[in-house]
């Protein structure tokens, strides 16, 4: 006679059986079709009378549906203001949001639940990888739906996958947009723009270059149709030392007045021209530009700058894929948080203090994605990483020839930030030569490239952060006190991971689902014994240090069981002994050592309750086979006090 089948038993079948109709149902679909089928999956799994899943327009304060089912067929084009609706707070709080009952006397100025019959409400927000509220899922009910963990399961699991494929497609259309501004750009440019590959191929011919030489452009025209053969011998020789040439900054060459192109009318003129190559080096493109010297100048910058803005959007779509957002709900987390809000609407120049590895970059994206430069730029400096002879040509560019190496006209990070926010990390580091530059930037909000004459004006805000005492480095004279004055207007602590508490283990167990799933393998929650070595560890590398002992703890994981113990176990270094006469300090006795293991031993088993074998056991804890702790113990002579 078979068991009876218990209720989480149940439970557990039919949330698996949820899961697979989410998988089956929307496995081939993107985009609209995507969102159609999960709601509709999600108003059968649950049984509800409708399900929606909508765009958050935050200046409107306006909810669009991208999918709407509700009483069994599909409402179009509903759009309808958040105020006083149990959307509201899902929105503006950023969180899930269950009523069970009475919805329609909790928000009594909501204009569509009479008319609806509605009863319940559950929503749930999509946040973009900055934190910032982009949409959400809904169901309601004519019933009364209780709290409970499946239902919410459930909800959550539908909530996270249409997050996940919203963040894709805003990105992906972001990125489309700006895609086609380029081409307009090149399209709209005076100055003839033609790409080609190694085989003199051509792949693009704008219309001013089209109409220079009197052609229309098809798929079998050639470079070597539209230059004269002395030429073409030139633009040869000059791709061929474009291939050879290592460093990325030298894959462009300016070459005045040495072409000459022909027109389909057989007449010849002469060329200015930048020629570039794109792409692998096992697979280059080059791009032919000119005209005017003056017009090809202004053509080029605005396009470098939406590449530029163009190759953000691109990483933007990486953060999106592997999103990282600030977890936490420690005092010391919220209060940074809280601080974060308070600036973000202002202009104010931020000083984002904390250890290597808090995460300030990100706190950093947080602080743009909350303030009203949002949309605009979001460009990021490591003032450490970039050698001090190629800082002010990164901060703001140089003309073409100012140094050894100028081969071409460069934008900085400043002019890229115009409009928008640039985010200098390690600003200790920067040479003191530059500080009194940044400081002109800061209060005139002016520069000028590296080999140029003309002042440019930017509207940047800046954020700056450092693991550094910069008040120390003032009193050495590393740092100007002006520019740090200027800085530390609106000064933000990020705590160190040992200073916010259980946070580490929200964050572990984000981690260990992360990197078990990017390697394949099934890794058990963790343990007692994982939270205390966990919590009572001290973290010097922080949130980064953290990630990498997760990362290292799953790939090591042996039957789904991770051993932080053994991982958290730092390998001693080797000590070379360089005088022989007299031994280092570091040295010890035999009898300290078995002293230093008595002790180990100990507190791992009074951490263990003296269990020696099992889970929680102090073996586990220690790394080590029961039989070789029990070994170790009589040997040491360990054995548990008589109470």
């Amino acid at each position: 006679m078979a068991a009876p089948i218990c209720g989480e038993t149940r439970s557990k079948v039919a949330e698996t059986e949820l899961l697979v109709r989410l998988l089956e149902g929307t496995a081939d679909k993107t985009g609209e079709a995507f969102f159609r089928a999960l709601v509709h999956n999600l108003a059968e799994a649950l049984g509800t009378h409708g399900a929606w899943v909508t765009d958050y327009l935050p200046r409107e304060r306006r909810l669009r549906a991208r999918a709407f089912w509700l009483g069994g067929q599909w409402v179009e084009n509903y759009e309808y203001d958040i105020a006083g609706t149990p959307c509201e707070p899902v929105v503006e709080q950023c969180r899930l949001l269950h009523v069970p009952t009475r919805v329609v006397e909790l928000f009594p100025n909501d204009p569509d639940l009479p008319g609806m019959n509605a009863v319940s409400y559950t929503g749930m927000p999509f946040v973009d990888s900055h934190g910032a509220v982009i949409g959400h899922l809904a169901a309601l009910d004519v019933k009364p739906l209780p709290e409970t963990p499946r239902y919410l399961s459930v909800f959550r699991i539908f909530g996270t996958r249409a997050a996940a494929e919203l963040n894709r497609l805003r990105t992906e259309e972001a990125l489309r947009d700006r895609e086609e501004r380029l081409s307009r750009l090149i399209d709209g440019a005076m100055d003839g723009i033609i790409e080609f590959d190694a085989d003199l191929r051509i792949r693009l011919i704008n219309a001013a270059a089209a109409k220079s030489f009197l052609v229309e452009w098809t798929a079998e025209k050639r470079l070597s149709d539209l230059l004269e053969q002395a030429s073409l011998e030139v633009l040869s020789s000059a791709m061929q030392g474009l291939k050879e040439a290592g460093n990325a900054s030298e894959r462009c060459v300016w070459l005045p007045d040495t072409l000459r192109g022909r027109r389909r009318d057989g007449r010849s003129f002469e060329i200015e021209a930048s020629l570039s190559q794109i792409g692998a080096p096992s697979k280059p493109a080059f791009t032919l530009i000119f005209r005017d010297i003056q017009a090809l100048r202004e053509a080029k910058q605005r396009i470098r700058k939406l590449e530029a803005e163009t190759l953000y959007l691109r990483e933007e779509l990486g953060a999106v894929r592997g999103g990282e957002k600030i977890i936490g709900r420690s005092p010391a987390l919220l209060a940074a948080l809280e601080a974060i809000r308070q600036v973000a609407e202002t202009n104010a120049t931020v000083m984002l203090l904390g250890e290597s590895g808090t995460g300030k970059e990100l706190f950093a994206r947080t602080l743009q994605a909350a303030s009203k430069r949002r949309d605009r730029p979001f460009i990021t400096v490591n003032c450490a990483a970039i050698p001090a002879e190629l800082v002010e040509s990164e901060f703001f560019g140089h003309e073409k020839g100012a140094f050894t190496g100028a081969t071409a006209r460069r934008v900085g990070r400043f002019a890229l930030a115009d409009g928008g926010t640039i985010f200098l990390d390690e600003i200790g580091e920067l040479p003191l030569p530059l500080q009194a530059k940044l400081l002109r930037v800061l209060q005139e909000g002016e520069f000028q490239p590296v080999g140029g004459t003309r002042t440019q004006r930017v509207d940047v805000r800046v954020i700056a952060a450092t693991n550094r005492d910069l008040e120390e480095a003032v009193r050495e004279g590393n740092f100007r006190e002006d520019l740090y004055y200027r800085l530390n207007v609106f000064p933000i602590k990020i705590p160190a991971l040992r200073e916010r508490g259980d946070d580490v283990l929200l964050l572990a167990e984000i981690f260990r689902r992360r990197y078990a799933r990017h390697l394949g393998r099934e890794v058990h929650p963790l343990s007692e014994i994982d939270q205390r070595c966990l919590t009572s560890y001290a973290w010097p590398g922080n949130v980064r240090e953290l990630q990498n002992i997760l990362e290292r703890a799953v790939i090591t994981a042996r039957n789904g069981e991770l051993n932080l113990a053994q991982v958290l176990t730092p390998l001693p270094s080797p000590k070379i002994c360089r005088n022989t006469e007299q031994a280092p300090a570091n040295i010890l006795t035999e009898a300290q050592l078995r002293h230093i293991e008595r002790s180990n031993l100990v507190r791992a088993l009074e951490a263990c309750q003296w269990k020696v074998a099992g889970d929680k056991g102090a073996a586990r804890l220690l790394g080590l086979s029961p039989s070789t702790l029990s070994s170790r113990m009589k040997a040491l002579g360990v054995s548990r006090p008589s109470h």
